[in-house]
């Protein structure tokens, strides 16, 4: 029998437990890690949470409501998600400095930690649009001449063809894009501030958006040679020549009238 059973018994055998005993080692340890990794990040969420409810109740509640439900001077923030809260806040649109068709960009009142931390408290009040993630945001991942199709179809009639920006009805606008980083810009796709209509994952795919960013960030390297005239197009060069050809055009005239009479 003693001969059988080492007859049946592989010289790898004691190879295969090994390997089999570290799988199972580092599967219980990953499960252990991950439970621990969540717990964290759960506590550092509420805690983020709570510490934007604080900040939210001391500057942003006299025209949300305390409990972010809107009055009659600010709308309810109930839904809209952590990323309409770091765009407007993080552009400076967020504390409205004055009452205006539109909320003007600026320099931001809080800090980039500050701001998390009210997007954490608005999160939690219902869900809403997330924080793009940096890959989602890269340019260098995008096909930018898709984005070109994508932002002249969609975007173009407000911010003009190269997100020069453009005046709107009632004193509002298109702001430029030139300055605006690939987070703001995926937000306010994703988010729809001011007179922007929102561009969901069903209008613009994830990937879409960071191509139209792919697009947006190639123009600021363009250089065709020339003034500009700001980028907005043929109407303000048309008007340029207009005005500059046609006065030299009519200078020369009396200039010849004059002097041959």
């Amino acid at each position: 029998m003693k001969a059988l059973a080492a007859r049946r018994r592989s010289r790898y055998a004691p190879v295969i437990l090994l390997l089999l005993a570290l799988l199972m080692t580092g599967g219980v340890l990953a499960l252990v890690d991950a439970g621990t990794a969540d717990a964290t990040s759960a506590e550092s969420s509420s805690e983020d949470a709570e510490a934007g409810e604080r900040l939210f109740q001391a500057n942003c509640a006299t025209c949300h409501g305390l409990d972010a439900t809107g009055t009659d001077i600010g709308p309810s923030l109930v839904g809209v998600g952590a990323a309409s809260v770091d765009f407007q806040m993080a552009t400076g649109r967020m504390p409205m400095r004055m009452n205006g068709p539109q909320a003007p960009a600026g320099n931001p009142s809080f800090t980039p930690e500050e701001i998390n931390q009210v997007a954490a408290f608005v999160a939690a009040l219902g869900p809403g649009p997330s924080v793009p993630t940096a890959e989602q945001v890269d340019p260098e991942m995008g096909d930018a001449a898709n984005g070109m199709e994508l932002f002249r179809t969609n975007c173009a009639m407000c911010h003009n063809a190269v997100g020069a920006g453009g005046a709107l009805s009632e004193g509002r606008y298109a702001p430029a894009l030139d300055g605006s980083t690939p987070t703001e810009i995926y937000e306010a796709m994703l988010t729809g501030p001011q007179s922007m209509p929102v561009f969901n994952d069903a209008n613009i795919t994830p990937e879409g958006k960071r191509d139209v960013i792919a697009y947006l960030v190639a123009q600021r390297d363009v250089s065709v040679g020339g003034l500009s005239l700001g980028s907005v197009g043929p109407v303000n060069e048309g008007v340029w020549v207009w005005i500059v050809g046609m006065g030299v055009l009519v200078a020369a005239s009396v200039w010849i009238g004059a002097k041959s009479s």
